[in-house]
């Protein structure tokens, strides 16, 4: 960013209450800078906007002082571990890929690696109150992708968002966080952690200035930049009425690829995906699926690997050979059972079933879930 009148310039038409993102877009086509923009007459401007907006470019108040002089605080606290830095419409750092969505913002404030914003990225979102099937799934894929060179975005969200950032932190290509506050604060603050690594290694981005609070309508906002900066979107688990689904569909808007995971037709969690797929979602099992569909050639060995590790009920000198609990495992399917109906399945006593059961949770095998459930745990 080159002179403070430059920065108050855009911290001006990107906040500034009553303007709007498409209004300030076609300013700045017509006049060239946010400095022209704010100098013109209002007979220039009603040209090419409403007076409502006029009124709210000639408004000013002690505020937006302030605000600059946050924001030049802010970026001259940068460091070499992590820089900050104000990508702006225009500014040759700015995507082409966030540019050609329906709603480019006008600028983008971020901390850490910028250039990733650039990078060949996926979305990968979904429910925040996940299934340990679906963190798992979520930060497989993530890893298997990062670990191919792609970037995985998402919205440090609670449950999938989460768990695909810590794949994509697991590979090469690491990861990106659009967030819905300002990038002086973290939300949810239980992820605070997870934010500062992403900061370390990859970047954590957001359109709205320091100081910005977590608010409803900014999530959604928020949803439209990870779907646009990305080649596609993979939603791991969701409701039918979920911020996941808009993801996609705002995807769809900007033609960009939207996958989604099938589940257990029992699972609330997965008939979000499954209407996707009905729609037209590429349905994904492996990695591979979504690189083919990417037109990203899967490379060597791993052409026909699923994300998954060789099944943990075979033996290392035969993958068929069932182990002595393989019946067991068989017994308890994909979908989430009761003691009583997996002691039906199996005819064992209780206290057998009690103590096999155990075993597996402690190898990892099956898990308990909330209610008193139990489900076999796939391998990552």
């Amino acid at each position: 960013m080159g002179s403070r009148d430059e920065l108050a310039g855009w911290l001006r038409l990107a906040t500034a209450p009553g303007i709007g993102r498409a209004s300030a877009r076609r300013l700045l086509a017509a006049l060239g800078s946010p400095e022209r923009v704010l100098g013109a007459d209002d007979d220039t401007l009603l040209t090419l906007v409403e007076h409502d907006v006029v009124r709210a470019l000639k408004h000013r108040d002690a505020r937006d002082d302030a605000q600059v002089d946050a924001t030049e605080r802010w970026l001259a606290g940068a460091d070499t571990a992590v820089p900050r830095g104000l990508v702006v419409l225009g500014d040759a750092r700015y995507p082409e890929l966030l540019l050609r969505s329906a709603d480019p913002p006008l600028m983008l404030f971020t901390l850490g690696r910028a250039e990733l914003l650039s990078a060949p990225g996926v979305a990968i979102v979904g429910s925040r109150s996940a299934t340990p099937q679906g963190m798992d799934n979520a930060r497989a894929f993530g890893r298997f992708l990062s670990g191919r060179g792609l970037t995985i975005v998402s919205g440090l969200a609670m449950g999938i968002d989460g768990a695909a950032h810590e794949g994509g932190l697991a590979g090469p290509g690491s990861t990106i966080a659009f967030v819905g506050t300002g990038l002086d604060r973290v939300y949810p603050a239980r992820h605070a952690a997870l934010a500062r690594r992403i900061a370390e290694q990859g970047l954590v981005c957001s359109e709205y200035p320091l100081g910005a609070e977590a608010q409803s309508h900014h999530f959604p906002q928020r949803n439209r930049l990870i779907a646009g900066v990305t080649l596609g979107t993979l939603v791991v688990e969701a409701a039918v009425e979920s911020g996941s689904l808009i993801t996609a569909r705002m995807a769809l808007e900007c033609g960009r690829e939207v996958f989604a995971i099938p589940g257990s037709i029992h699972s609330p969690q997965a008939r979000g995906c499954h209407r996707l797929i009905q729609e037209g979602a590429k349905l994904v099992e492996t990695g591979d699926d979504i690189l083919r569909e990417l037109r990203l050639e899967p490379d060597g060995a791993a052409a026909t690997a699923r994300l998954s590790a060789p099944s943990p009920f075979a033996t290392a000198g035969d993958a068929e050979a069932p182990r002595p609990d393989a019946a067991l495992i068989e017994a308890l399917g994909h979908d989430p059972v009761t003691f009583d109906v997996l002691a039906a399945r199996t005819g064992l006593p209780p206290e057998r079933l009690s103590a096999r059961l155990l075993e597996l949770e402690l190898s990892g095998q099956v898990q308990r879930l909330p209610g008193g459930l139990l489900q076999r745990r796939m391998a990552t």
